[in-house]
């Protein structure tokens, strides 16, 4: 097949080293430039080598299909001849196929279905370095394959940028497979750094700050004027290309403006890829420049016709799961070294080039060396199927690229073990095969199977179609107006590709009797089917003709303003996603249904459970029905448990604090007095701290516990008696005694000591009640002396001592003298510690 192509690309010199390593090894490792023809002559030149076919996988359908293409051409066939090409919902080949390009995902399915791969004689993994769970897959599959099934396999990696040591180890098994380099690409791609004039907000999100938008903009018009040829820019997402397109609509009239990206219809990705695209507004296709706004796809392996200049935002959008949620979400990143590689050279296909890059060069060096592996951050459900389908259930033996995070896969087992597609062994069931062979999502499968049962499966295939491809729904959220819609091909583009999916997933399905619920209306079949994929999902409005939801799982989600889907009391949501420190999801796509529809879609999740527990600010006592996070149905119970109301009784006691309780202040004083013995005397005496306090509740307010029902129960109890039940006879015993409620002082009077200090209890009484007194009275056993607050005739306080004969001696003297004059009717002995004490004043004389 290479001999009847004339074509000279860089890669040519390098084949025969690289049939070489194939016949010596089996195995290698091409590592060549974007732009060297690696993609196009590398499979042509093994096919002369071998008898059988030969299959190259690609990591996009985009690419794969571009890819038979160009080689087609070269041979000067047709697609489907000598070289053919499969993906999902398309495939063209035939019987004289000897080169077939399929993607990653095709390969990891025909692997599933056939190890061996019979016929097959060599197997090309090109763009190795693209880390997407089905390339890795794609790999780890077929070294087993050809380890335990295929010695005589052919195996080759290729890309511009492998990690080339880790890649080679993996291929060759027990030795690293050999590694062939092939010189530089055909045209030099001259680098011009061109960052943002000002500072531009860091990528997050999904978001892109619109400064850079307008540098991006503002670059392609200045590639324009000092470049010649078209000009491909790369963008992290269609939003965005849809932005810096309308920045630009005033060139128009000179610059046929493109876009490609991964939702678009496949015909509209491959007329991109031709030089005339026959558009409506260029016909011709070769009247103006072309500026073709691209995201990742136009990365690797595609060759724009005309592209000389690459303007480089330096964004990619990449996918990253909430593991709690269930919910995944598209984030803003920045490039990698490697992907910058790659996009550089897409300018250098067909002559010299440039890049423009977005930034500046010490930007660049802090860029990361490779992109972040998909492994690390992405839904693994389906990869978890894939793997337990092998036989690998966690992964250990293959020869993956990396692991996957423990995590990520033990969220995604448990996923397919809810589905039935795992077992408690963690190996797949029958029904699991049955998920994986449907070629969709393991949730997108289980709808598939089961909804055909309750909808038909005509619907079931239509509903999961338009949720299994990329692109179908167009604009909006309401997926019943997308499949409505599709049925009347109002895009006829789109309608095809959605019944080829269709009669795919159809033909996946058993045939089957009539549908219990082929009576359901469309939109509640549609809802019926996506409750089945993601019943956590299930979401009910929070408040009547309000836009914020709760789902199922118990995360908020909201609609857009100005959706066709307000006011809607139930949805079935099918795509939502939350950006990194939001508080709610995004509803992206959904579905109205009702509340009936919602309990059947989600059978397991709804329970019915007797509930006694302290909820706000009392005890609740009732039945309640959920859907997941979702009340349905609440009726208070008539005769619930004593025991469990005790308990709920008790958690509100501990989550409230102690002011449930009504504190008298002889309640409070006891507590004090036992406070000040666990100070002085040690531990035998009660901790009644609020902590200690609750964690004894049920020793010391058992029997009150045992009889309430209520918060009001608490308020009735008597505290103080409730307390004593802490102290054992012995210290009760003694408790007047070392800790005295009162003290009687020299006048004969009985004064209540102040215990709120537990380390220093005071005593305020009036100075002549204490005449007579050397030394203040100790407590506590005669451990602790009282803080005596000694008080004016008028209850003012004129000073506090804990050493009463230093006062009669140094402060009294001058105390007497300041107020003798003013309250001239009581006494002032010279020496008050033979005075008579007294409580009256002197009576006036008549």
């Amino acid at each position: 097949m290479l001999s009847d192509v004339t074509l000279d690309l860089p890669v040519r010199p390098a084949l025969p080293a690289v049939l070489a390593a194939l016949r010596a090894t089996g195995t290698g490792v091409l590592v060549a430039p974007p732009g060297t023809g690696k993609t196009t002559l590398v499979p042509l030149a093994v096919a002369d080598a071998v008898d059988g076919r030969v299959l190259v996988a690609q990591p996009r359908r985009v690419a794969a299909r571009a890819a038979a293409r160009r080689m087609a051409a070269l041979l000067g066939e047709r697609v489907g001849e000598q070289v053919g090409y499969a993906v999902r919902g398309d495939r063209r080949s035939g019987p004289r196929t000897r080169v077939e390009v399929v993607t990653t995902g095709l390969l990891v399915r025909r692997l599933h279905r056939d190890p061996e791969l019979a016929g097959t004689a060599a197997v090309l993994l090109d763009e190795i370095h693209e880390r997407h769970l089905d390339a890795d897959l794609a790999l780890a599959f077929t070294v087993e394959a050809r380890a335990a099934l295929r010695p005589d396999l052919w195996l080759l990696g290729m890309s511009a940028t492998p990690d080339t040591a880790r890649i080679a180890a993996l291929l060759g098994g027990g030795e690293p497979a050999p590694v062939v380099r092939a010189s530089s690409a055909l045209h030099p791609v001259t680098r011009v750094w061109a960052p943002p004039p000002r500072p531009v907000a860091p990528p997050g999100g999904g978001r892109v700050d619109p400064v850079l938008l307008d540098h991006v903009a503002a670059t392609v018009r200045r590639a324009l004027r000092e470049r010649n040829g078209d000009v491909l820019v790369f963008l992290p997402g269609a939003g965005e290309i849809a932005a810096v397109a309308g920045r630009l609509a005033d060139l128009r009239a000179e610059v046929a403006i493109r876009s490609l990206h991964g939702r678009q219809p496949a015909a509209e990705q491959d007329a991109v890829l031709r030089r005339s695209s026959g558009a409506p507004d260029d016909p011709a296709g070769t009247d103006r420049r072309r500026v073709v706004l691209a995201t990742s796809v136009a990365e690797s392996s595609l060759t724009v016709p005309g592209v000389r200049v690459v303007v480089d935002a330096g964004l990619a959008r990449v996918a990253r799961t909430d593991l709690a949620r269930g919910l995944g979400a598209l984030v803003t990143v920045a490039v990698s070294r490697a992907a910058a590689t790659q996009r550089a050279g897409r300018a250098g296909r067909e002559g010299p080039g440039q890049v423009y890059r977005c930034w500046s060069p010490a930007t660049h060096e802090r860029l990361a060396a490779q992109p972040e592996p998909e492994i690390a951050t992405a839904d693994l459900t389906g990869f978890a199927l894939d793997l337990a389908a092998w036989g690998a259930p966690d992964g250990s033996g293959l020869a993956l690229p990396d692991p996957p995070p423990p995590a990520a896969l033990a969220v995604a087992r448990e996923t397919l073990a809810t589905l039935g597609a795992l077992g408690p062994d963690g190996r797949v069931t029958g029904r699991g095969r049955a998920i994986a062979a449907t070629g969709a999502h393991p949730r997108l499968g289980r709808a598939l199977l089961d909804g055909a049962a309750r909808v038909g499966p005509d619907r079931a295939a239509e509903v999961v179609a338009l949720l299994a491809e990329d692109g179908l729904t167009g604009p909006g959220d309401d997926l019943s107006a997308a499949w409505r819609r599709l049925r009347a091909g109002v895009d006829a583009t789109a309608t095809a590709r959605w019944r080829a999916e269709v009669r795919r997933l159809r033909a996946a399905l058993p045939d089957a009797g009539a549908p219990a619920g082929e009576h359901l209306p469309d939109d509640l079949a549609a809802g019926l089917v996506v409750g089945l994929a993601y019943p956590e999902r299930l979401a009910r409005v929070r408040r009547p003709g309000g836009s914020t939801y709760l789902m199922a799982g118990g995360t908020a989600a909201e609609l857009a303003p100005g959706t066709a889907l307000a006011g809607s009391v139930w949805l079935a949501v099918a795509v939502a996603d939350r950006s990194p420190g939001a508080p709610s999801a995004r509803i992206r796509l959904a579905t109205p249904v009702d509340e009936a529809t919602a309990r059947e879609a989600a059978g397991p999740l709804l329970t019915t459970a007797r509930e006694i527990a302290w909820a706000g600010t009392d005890v609740v006592a009732r039945e309640v029905v959920r859907l997941g996070a979702l009340e349905l149905v609440e009726r208070p119970l008539t005769d619930p448990d004593p025991d469990e109301l005790a308990a709920a009784v008790l958690d509100g006691l501990r989550r409230t604090g102690l002011d449930l309780l009504t504190w008298s202040p002889g309640a409070r004083a006891l507590r004090e007095r036992l406070a000040f013995c666990r100070a002085a005397l040690g531990d035998e005496w009660p901790d009644v701290g609020d902590e200690a306090l609750l964690d004894a509740a049920p020793v010391w307010l058992a029997p009150e516990l045992a009889g309430a029902r209520r918060r009001a129960d608490l308020a009735r109890v008597d505290v103080a008696a409730a307390l004593r039940r802490l102290l054992p006879w012995p210290l009760a015993a003694r408790l007047d005694e070392l800790a005295p409620e009162r003290l009687t002082v020299p006048s004969g009077s009985r004064i209540r000591v102040d215990y709120a200090d537990p380390v220093a209890p005071v005593l305020a009484v009036k100075l002549q009640e204490t005449f007579g007194w050397r030394e203040a009275p100790r407590i506590a056993g005669g451990r602790v002396p009282v803080r005596l607050h000694l008080l004016s005739p008028a209850g003012r306080p004129v000073a506090v001592t804990g050493d009463l004969a230093s006062f009669w001696r140094s402060g009294y003297p001058q105390v007497r003298a300041e107020l003798r004059g003013r309250y001239p009717r009581h006494p002032w002995p010279e020496d008050p510690t033979t005075a008579e004490p007294t409580r009256h004043a002197t009576p006036r004389r008549r």
